[in-house]
């Protein structure tokens, strides 16, 4: 039975949900009838603090959590975990949820955000995201209206992170999906030709696309060890072509081989992935190319127990947990690369 359940699990990381089992908000968008605004001098309003036991703290087996000696800083954050329920009247996601706190908690915090904690000290704040079907309806005003709420909780808490917890320390920045929607947009405001660039080592800006020419004074990475730039990269399997948005102006660097050219970068250099179990890491798993002109990553379908079971070709869920172990050493590559010139 167990082994079913997590075979079930497997295959569900990896199948995208269609929109039809989301339940929509009822009523219009009203920030009077939002949840109350976070209030990140409290931890409760964190999902990872480093002074905190949570999620971003786990690791694969005999990877240590080296966030207590860590020079630099992660600001992290989360993609839509937010999809609803009967009943619900609100397109942005309750911060005192506990339900939907757990779900964060034991997805994208456990998964993602815990990549980071072999080179910097996690932050990763709650925040009433928006509802999945903001990025479908048809009422972009309304859907507008509803990120910039999302958005103004990252940058509430970004800027409380800077005024009580930083102290001039090199920031990653580092993001998912909506998380990415977010975070072009904090990076532009927080670090693009101000003083603050001065810190940043490097953006991981994942899952949504970003422009080759997003930022005015941070370039795409065009090496593993380069700093003061980004990656960015959308996962597909090898050969399909999404009718989302494509483009050759998107921005892609491999996450094998930490360049933009196309050259396929093979499985065996992914030095491990995670499902389902954050103790267990799947070496040699996936291998990774982009598509040029596309602003797309390929990869070849990966074969796990149960992997004949998928059928959807948007592996956009596993943008990160396909390279766990790469990124996570490519962190610190960059900031060792950024205290070197200190």
């Amino acid at each position: 039975m167990k082994s079913a359940f997590y075979l079930f699990f497997t295959i569900l990381i990896f199948t995208n949900c269609s929109k039809s089992v989301f339940v929509t908000p009822q009523g219009d968008f009203s920030e009077e009838k939002a949840a109350a605004a976070p209030d990140y001098s409290k931890s409760f309003y964190w999902a990872a603090l480093p002074t905190k036991q949570d999620e971003a703290d786990k690791t694969p087996k005999g990877i240590a959590n080296e966030q207590a000696n860590a020079a630099v800083d992660v600001f992290f954050m989360h993609p839509t975990i937010y999809t609803g329920k009967e009943g619900d009247d609100q397109w942005n996601g309750p911060v005192n949820d506990p339900a939907l706190n757990k779900r964060v908690d034991e997805s994208t915090i456990r998964f993602q955000a815990s990549i980071f904690n072999g080179v910097g000290k996690v932050y990763a704040p709650r925040y009433r995201q928006a509802h999945i079907n903001a990025y479908y309806t048809q009422d972009k005003a309304q859907a507008k209206q509803v990120f910039d709420l999302a958005y103004a909780d990252l940058k509430a808490a970004f800027e409380y992170y800077l005024a009580n917890y930083n102290n001039g320390r090199p920031i990653i920045i580092a993001s998912h999906s909506q998380g990415t929607t977010h975070s072009r947009r904090l990076v532009k405001e927080f670090f693009d030709g101000t003083e603050l660039q001065k810190q940043f080592v490097a953006g991981y800006l994942v899952g949504i696309p970003v422009l080759k020419n997003e930022f005015e004074n941070i370039p795409v990475c065009q090496s593993p060890t380069e700093t003061g730039c980004f990656v960015s990269w959308r996962t597909f399997e090898s050969g399909h072509n999404p009718s989302g948005f494509t483009s050759d102006k998107i921005a892609i660097v491999n996450p094998l081989s930490w360049t933009t050219d196309d050259q396929k970068a093979p499985k065996e250099e992914n030095k491990g992935a995670i499902l389902r179990k954050i103790k267990k890491v799947y070496p040699a798993l996936a291998n990774a190319q982009v598509v040029p002109n596309k602003g797309i990553l390929w990869t070849d379908k990966p074969k796990f127990f149960g992997s004949f079971l998928l059928k959807n070709p948007n592996y956009h869920i596993a943008d990160f947990n396909f390279f766990y172990l790469n990124v996570r050493e490519n962190a610190k590559a960059r900031a060792a690369a950024f205290l070197a010139k200190q």
